[in-house]
């Protein structure tokens, strides 16, 4: 079986913004892959959050792991309005890259759960399991900042995965 990523949208910020979103996603792919790259945040030690669908209720939950080469720790959260996809170390000054995969993200029987991994230019890496308690497909997804906006020159990438 061969795999085939084909890019449903990119998106470089020219300036700061509240939020990046994707709308209208075809459920016609088997799972989805979004980047981010050259991510930064208006201020230091903010997490990148997530809602899907724009669901605002308390329907999320998500397990972190994390580490900064001299320790390492673990929290997690329920009931929450978003999914962490990154540990606040997201910076006005330092790079993070975040790859997140949504698998079986169209199926209508199963909640939604992401993968996100995160790192840092200068030392820290994430990996966040997040679950989305709803049988919808996935045809949207908002990445926002805790406080203040998502830095100019955040590029932000949606792949869709089809099974061949």
């Amino acid at each position: 079986m061969t795999i085939t990523y084909e890019k449903i949208a990119t998106t470089t910020l020219v300036s700061a913004a509240a939020d990046i979103t994707f709308s209208t996603i075809s459920g016609s792919y088997t799972d989805l892959v979004l980047v981010l790259g050259s991510l930064t945040t208006a201020s230091a030690n903010q997490r990148i959050r997530m809602q899907l669908n724009s669901d605002t209720g308390t329907t999320y939950s998500n397990t972190d792991l994390y580490g900064d080469g001299s320790s390492a720790a673990s929290t997690r959260n329920t009931g929450n309005a978003y999914i962490n996809t990154t540990m606040a170390t997201t910076s006005s000054t330092i790079p993070s890259t975040v790859i997140m995969n949504f698998n079986n993200y169209s199926n209508a029987t199963t909640f939604k759960t992401v993968v996100s991994r995160a790192n840092t230019s200068d030392n820290y890496v994430s990996a966040i399991v997040g679950l989305w308690r709803s049988t919808s497909a996935i045809t949207t997804i908002k990445l926002f900042c805790g406080t203040g906006n998502i830095s100019a020159g955040t590029t932000a990438t949606l792949y869709g995965i089809k099974a061949e």
